[in-house]
């Protein structure tokens, strides 16, 4: 029998079929396809379509990444530890998805699990369910920002993906399967054949229900988190001040949604209920019109959509893209004065989401441990902020299990962190949400537009006039200046040919070299020292060489440029993305001298090309 969702009649399953059901792969095949797994806390991510080419719209998945689905599955079912642990599985809207969710689904019933399949759920929707009473873990298929080719997995509890530790030890265990492919891939066909037929009818017979339930707990705890409380009394003020401020001065977005798994979301009722007006495109799960990341150009039919509705309504002033799991927003807006649709960088999304997030915790309590977490490549633009709000900030690894495990570690010193994220990425993360969240970040730029205390707030520490009313554009203008490397831009990407170890002892000697040979040019530019910093998950490390790194030597390097007062102006940034196969560099300066930053960014790309030369 074949299983259809409710919401946009996309096929779930058919209860006859078994996707196992296929000639095993080779040990060779196998041991390939797992070797071109990229596996970090972040997720596993690899290229599933069947042809191996990353921009491939196909659905067909070869048998032995079918199996590699199945083992980790088996792998997460060992690693809970629970007799009969209760999980849910949802999936992003990507073509190789629905089959990953058959098999996964599959595997964990075989296993004795009991499983809520979700189907097509965006990513802070089934990890806020995952906080619900009684669940012990989440499996989630996707590839989050990568090309539509790709797929993978993220799997954790209790409202975000595993930490570190807990991550090695599960991706330890999935090697271990992989490592004795005879046994584990006759095990897994076997657990699928011998599947109880009742059990997984029934599983797939509530996948509305269920899918019903996640977004009426999502749309809970998204409201909860916009409160900042669970008190029933402070979330309706919320919603009631909210709604009555939109009501006298309205407020429209329109969300580009590029058929990702947001297309299923809460997104239209849970703004609307606010106040808001709200106008979506392509917002049926699956049609995707432009490349996944949303930065850059993939912004543009987002942008020329809000000046189109802008000219029909100007309440309308912000709109929004996301990445196919929905957990990563970016933004474009309104400059009133031109009345131009523009893109809002992802630097500046974090920014602007900081400050209002920030503002309003200094609001509610003027005084108090206050901080922001964010990762290594966040621009010091976020130091300028907090410091104005009596507010440190703190710095991990890239990653989002990184930030969230190192504000969770704050907060049990005595720290209040409302607000923490990859300002380099774009979007946020809101407290209590371990994962980022487009709706978060659009109520942070909600209450920072329409909330006057807010920003009154903001611009009394900043020492400037109060204007008779906020725009975007006037808030941005307000932001300390910054030229900063976009994290996706074609000059933040170079090849790296050798290990991570070697590259960073032949760079540091490289950076002392050439130091002293450009010391005066430095100087001119204002710069007269420097520092490095290092990070590795949770730690910030300042210091350079090997006593301030450790195995496998891939973690966050940064070189921080210093004035005369040793005050930190610039900063040379790389590391290698470990859910991806590139290596990411940044700069970062204060201020707006475009010569500068170009020469900056030029002199670091040529120490990383001396340095990895072989």
């Amino acid at each position: 029998m074949t299983y259809t969702d409710a919401l946009h009649s996309l096929f779930i399953a058919d209860s006859e079929h078994d996707p196992l059901a296929v000639p095993p792969p080779s040990r060779e095949a196998l041991k390939r396809a797992y070797e071109s797994m990229i596996i970090s806390a972040s997720g596993w991510r690899k290229i599933f379509a069947a042809s191996g080419e990353e921009e491939d719209t196909g659905d067909e998945v070869n048998s032995e990444d079918l199996i590699l689905t199945a083992l980790s599955a088996l792998a997460f079912v060992q690693h809970l530890t629970v007799e009969t642990p209760s999980v849910l599985v949802g999936l992003d809207a990507r073509p190789t998805g629905r089959i990953l969710g058959e098999v996964v689904v599959r595997t964990l019933l075989s296993l004795g699990c009991s499983v809520r399949y979700l189907f097509i759920a965006s990513a802070p929707q089934i990890m806020a369910a995952s906080t619900a009473e009684g669940c012990d873990g989440f499996f989630y298929i996707s590839a989050s920002h990568n090309p539509i080719g790709h797929n993978g997995f993220k799997m954790g509890k209790g409202g975000g993906v595993y930490d570190g530790e807990s991550a090695k030890a599960l991706a330890s265990i999935y090697a271990s399967l992989v490592s004795n492919p005879a046994e584990s891939i006759k095990r897994v066909q076997q657990l699928s054949a011998d599947l109880d037929a009742d059990v997984y009818r029934r599983t797939l017979e509530a996948v509305n229900e269920d899918r019903s339930w996640s977004l009426a707990y999502y749309n809970r705890f998204a409201l909860e988190t916009a409160a900042k409380s669970k008190n029933e009394r402070e979330i309706a003020l919320v919603a009631t001040t909210l709604k009555a401020q939109l009501a006298s001065s309205p407020l429209g977005i329109v969300g580009e949604l590029n058929g990702s798994a947001r297309s299923a979301s809460i997104d239209e009722p849970f703004l609307t209920a606010m106040g808001v007006k709200v106008a979506l495109y392509n917002n049926v799960p699956g049609a995707v019109v432009h490349p996944i990341v949303p930065e850059g150009e993939n912004l543009d039919l987002c942008r020329s959509l809000l000046e189109e509705r802008y000219k029909e309504d100007p309440s309308y002033l912000l709109g929004y893209s996301v990445d196919n799991d929905g957990d990563r927003g970016n933004i474009v807006y309104i400059d009133e004065p031109s009345g131009e649709a523009r893109i809002l960088d992802a630097q500046s999304v974090y920014a602007l989401a900081a400050l209002s997030e920030l503002a309003q915790s200094r609001l509610k309590e003027p005084d108090g441990k206050l901080a922001t977490v964010v990762n290594g490549p966040t621009s010091m633009r976020i130091d300028e902020i907090a410091a104005r709000f009596g507010a440190q900030v703190f710095r991990s690894e890239v990653g989002e299990a990184n930030v969230v495990g190192l504000a969770e570690l704050k907060r049990r010193e005595g720290w209040k962190v409302p607000i923490l994220g990859e300002g380099s990425n774009g979007g946020n993360i809101t407290h209590p949400a371990r994962v980022r969240d487009p709706l978060n970040t659009l109520v942070s730029l909600i209450q920072l537009l329409r909330n006057r205390a807010v920003a009154d707030l903001w611009f009394t520490k900043s020492n400037l006039e109060l204007p008779t009313r906020y725009t975007l554009s006037l808030l941005i203008e307000s932001l300390p200046p910054y030229i900063t490397t976009g994290a996706f831009s074609p000059t933040a990407l170079m090849k790296i040919a050798i290990p991570h170890r070697d590259l960073k002892n032949r760079y540091e000697a490289a950076l002392e070299r050439e130091w002293a040979r450009r010391k005066e040019e430095l100087s001119a530019l204002g710069f007269h020292s420097y520092r490095i910093y290092q990070t590795e998950g949770l730690e910030c490390r300042r210091g350079g060489g090997e006593a301030y790194r450790t195995p496998p030597y891939t973690g966050g390097f940064k070189v921080a440029l210093l004035d005369t007062d040793e005050v930190e102006r610039a900063y040379l940034w790389m590391r290698g993305s470990k859910t991806e196969p590139v290596f990411r560099l940044m700069v970062d300066l204060s201020g707006s001298n475009e010569a500068t930053y170009e020469y900056l960014l030029a002199w670091h790309r040529s120490l990383i090309s001396e340095a990895s030369t072989p």
